[in-house]
Parts: C-alpha cells; sequence; structure tokens
C-alpha cells in the first residue's frame, strides 16, 4: 500500500472514532482512485494515549471490505476493548491511531517450541497461535518492540491465549503474518 492510501485508512479510522464521540470529521486525504477500499483486508486498529496502549482490535482473517474493517476495528477498540473504558471526548486529542493491514497468515510448520523459536523473525511477524477448541491469541509485529527476545514474544503470547508461559503440545497451531503499519497522531497533518 502507499503511504496515501494509508494515511486516509488512519483517517476513515480517526473520523469513525470522532463521529461516535459527536466530534467534528476531519478532511479526508485526497485519493486518485478509491476502488481498493472494496478489496477483503484484514486489518487492526491500535490506539496509544501519550505512549500507552489503549485499545487495540482486529482481525485476523480477510473477511469483509477494507473500509468496513477499519471502521469496525476502530470503534470496537475505542469502545469494546475489554481491557479499557471506552474513549472519551475529553481524551480523545490525546489518542494516536495506527492501522495495521494484514497479509494473509502462513501456517508455520514447526514440531517443537525450539523449532518455533528458530523460525520467529523477530520484529517482522505477527504469530498467531491456537491451541483449540479454545485458545486463541495473536501478537502483532510491533509487539516485538516490547518483547524483542523469541523466548519471551511466545510466552507471552501463550499467556494472552490463557496458558501457561511454558506449555508447549504438538496441537499447537502457530501462523506468521506481516503487515503494513499506518499511524498519525491528532497534531500531525
Amino acid at each position: 500500500m502507499t503511504r496515501e492510501q494509508g494515511m486516509l485508512l488512519v483517517a476513515i479510522a480517526r473520523n469513525a472514532i470522532a463521529s461516535h464521540l459527536g466530534l467534528p470529521h476531519e478532511p479526508l486525504p485526497a485519493t486518485k482512485e478509491k476502488s481498493w477500499l472494496d478489496d477483503l483486508k484484514a486489518t487492526f486498529v491500535t490506539l496509544h494515549k501519550q505512549g500507552e496502549l489503549r485499545g487495540c482490535i482486529g482481525s485476523l482473517q480477510a473477511h469483509r471490505p477494507l473500509i468496513i474493517d477499519v471502521t469496525e476495528n476502530a470503534l470496537a477498540a475505542a469502545f469494546k476493548d475489554p481491557r479499557f473504558p471506552p474513549v472519551t471526548a475529553e481524551e480523545w486529542p490525546l489518542v494516536d491511531v495506527e492501522v495495521s493491514v494484514l497479509s494473509a497468515p502462513r501456517p508455520l510448520k514447526v514440531n517443537s517450541e525450539q523449532e518455533a523459536l528458530s523460525a520467529l523473525k523477530p520484529g517482522q511477524d505477527g504469530l498467531i497461535l491456537e491451541y483449540p477448541p479454545y485458545h486463541r491469541a495473536t501478537f502483532l509485529p510491533q509487539v516485538w518492540e516490547q518483547l524483542p527476545d523469541p523466548h519471551a514474544f511466545l510466552a507471552h503470547l501463550k499467556l494472552k491465549a490463557g496458558l501457561p508461559s511454558d506449555a508447549w503440545s504438538k496441537d499447537f497451531r502457530l501462523y506468521t503474518y506481516e503487515v503494513e503499519k499506518f499511524r498519525q497522531t491528532e497534531n500531525e497533518s
């Protein structure tokens, strides 16, 4: 995606949240052609307030048009992330919005945790962990910034999935993906 397209996605996310809060919309960046907004894509919308996570919700599989996925995930990140209270109009000027567009997940074929750790590309791979029937979690590639060690990255992902950090099973399913991320703060143009 181009930076121009990415900034349009950020503006769409910001406007969805601002509209829900009853605040004015920002002007959308001009783009030459917008049919790509109808492409089926999976996205995550991440909110930060003064550098701290404030909400993050997304889709792992492409199942709806990009414009709808960004809009719905923006609203969910702002108002339905169970880890945080809903964003308020008063704090909105302090919130940064990041949109990540995901590639299709690819199975990571490994037979052991050590193979998984060796196969991961820190800073590049997002990772999905599934342990059917009830456990599933993901970390976007951005999480490598806080957890640069593959062992810690995988251990924390297991905790997020509701599993012990030292758990391993031949029934674990791992998938990797990459993202294109775009971020704009309130004060940028």
